[in-house]
């Protein structure tokens, strides 16, 4: 037993002179097995006490301070380097290590990097360059190289993409400064996106305008403000290329409000009976009168179709949809005399909205939001809290623009008498239409202060300023819209 225990004891021993035995000196310092695990642990510990502490920095300080989650990972990434160099400075002072003698082993590296680990060395001061110049943030929407997704994480080496299949890239970072980068968050979240449509040759362009911009309305995702727009691209080889161009404020929800969108454009052109033409191809027979004795003789219509080919023809289709939004604009007195290029513009501002009999347009007491033009019907005029008749509207006339003007709460309730087509202007959408439009821009002016005058008559309306003539409206005008 004495003898095991002997024998272990020289065991212990050896392994100990093992690992304190000096394995090479530098700089007049020796190191042992045993100093370089310390050495190794300690290193362990600097990293592990560095990511740590920026953590806690990243979640709690700077969250508490407000500062939005790129600029959280930014100054999180310089702490935990900062302190990662300084703990492995004060190691490496600790262990004996004079810095200036490794001055000489520096310049060797640098050699090394120049030539070996040159991809390297660029992806490290391009990480530090993304860091400092912050072209692209944690959370930004960013396109590089075909390449779309969200900023995950921006390390030294590469950085972390996050793309729309929830699949993430690990890129090197030198891709970024040497690219063009696309980054849709950049300042401003706001981004336009642009949705082809080919309709057939005859079609109705301002009925095919009219239906692209009904199916961007109807979208909740796409904004109001910039208005929507349609532009006629090209005359392509088999139909009449449109493009439909929305703002949004969701980048990285583009696709999915493209396809919402293609959805809704076509039910909008099937319910007008517009045509999405298949790709067509002409063909021209030479010699047709050489071919036609050997055709049937009872099939003279193919024929003439033949000819009518020869000829360079196309069918042509015509809308079945006689209730334009171009006729009902064009019975209201101040657009009749629209050209149909005017009438587009016109209906970039405002949409035509169908109201059943015995229903509440708008509401007394409420926020006014829109104008109303009405097209086809009429409507009643009425106050509840005064239990008072106002008015009958019928077509051609207009109303809503009280609240709007003179940004008081709806001074009235409004009620369709019939089947109503109203042409609805939003709130910011009003400026463009009476800039463009002074004839009615004068006619609302003239129209707000005999409606003013009535009201007040009636006790409805109390508090009546008294810029009540029509220069004085117009004044009003001229502060809330610059017309």
């Amino acid at each position: 037993m004495n003898w095991l225990l002997s024998q272990l004891q020289e065991i212990l021993q050896g392994v100990g002179g093992t690992f304190s035995t000096p394995m090479f000196e530098i700089g007049g310092n020796r190191y042992s097995l045993s100093l370089m695990l310390t050495l190794l642990v300690i290193v362990i510990a600097v990293f592990w006490v560095s990511r740590f502490l920026s953590n806690w920095i990243k979640h709690g300080l700077l969250i508490r301070i407000g500062l939005d989650r790129g600029s959280r990972e930014v100054i999180a990434a310089f702490i935990r380097y900062l302190l990662s160099i300084l703990g492995m400075l004060i190691v490496l002072q600790t262990a004996g290590v004079n810095l200036s003698s490794l001055t000489l082993f520096a310049g060797v590296l640098g050699i090394g990097i120049g030539f070996g680990l040159q991809n390297l060395a660029s992806n490290f001061i391009s990480g530090i360059t993304l860091l400092i110049e912050q072209p692209m943030r944690v959370g930004d929407f960013v396109e590089v190289d075909k390449l779309l997704g969200t900023v995950e994480n921006i390390s030294i080496r590469s950085t972390t993409i996050r793309t729309l299949d929830a699949v993430s890239v690990i890129v090197p970072n030198v891709r970024f400064v040497e690219n063009n980068i696309i980054n849709w968050s950049h300042r401003d979240s706001r981004c336009r996106i642009h949705i082809s449509v080919g309709v057939a040759y005859g079609s109705d362009t301002l009925l095919v305008s009219e239906a692209l911009l009904d199916a961007a309305r109807k979208s909740s995702r796409v904004l109001t403000d910039p208005p929507p727009k349609v532009w006629l691209k090209r005359f392509g080889d088999s139909s009449l290329d449109f493009e439909l161009l929305v703002w949004i404020n969701q980048p990285s929800e583009s696709e999915p409000i493209k396809s919402g969108l293609n959805f809704l454009i076509e039910r909008e052109l099937r319910q007008r009976g517009i045509e999405i033409p298949f790709p067509q191809r002409d063909l021209r027979i030479h010699n047709l009168h050489e071919l036609l004795p050997v055709l049937h003789n009872g099939k003279d219509n193919h024929a003439d179709q033949a000819a009518s080919m020869a000829d360079g023809k196309r069918p042509v289709s015509t809308s079945l949809n006689n209730a334009t939004l171009r006729d009902l604009l064009r019975k209201i007195s101040y657009f009749e005399a629209c050209s149909d290029v005017e009438l587009l513009q016109l209906i970039e501002y405002g949409y035509r909205q169908l109201f059943p009999a015995e229903q509440i347009v708008c509401e007394e007491g409420t926020p006014g939001e829109a104008f109303y033009i009405i097209l086809k019907g009429s409507v009643e005029i009425f106050s509840r809290r005064a239990e008072q008749y106002i008015a009958t509207l019928n077509e051609s006339e207009f109303f809503g623009e009280m609240a709007l003007l003179m940004g008081i709460p709806r001074s009235a309730t409004v009620r369709t008498l019939e089947e109503s087509v109203l042409f609805v202007i939003e709130r910011n959408d009003l400026q463009r239409l009476l800039t463009a439009h002074q004839g009615l821009a004068d006619q609302i002016a003239k129209k707000l202060v005999e409606r003013q005058q009535m009201l007040k008559d009636m006790g409805i309306l109390s508090e009546l300023s008294e810029e009540t003539p029509v220069v004085k409206i117009r004044k009003r005008l001229q502060t809330l819209f610059g017309i």
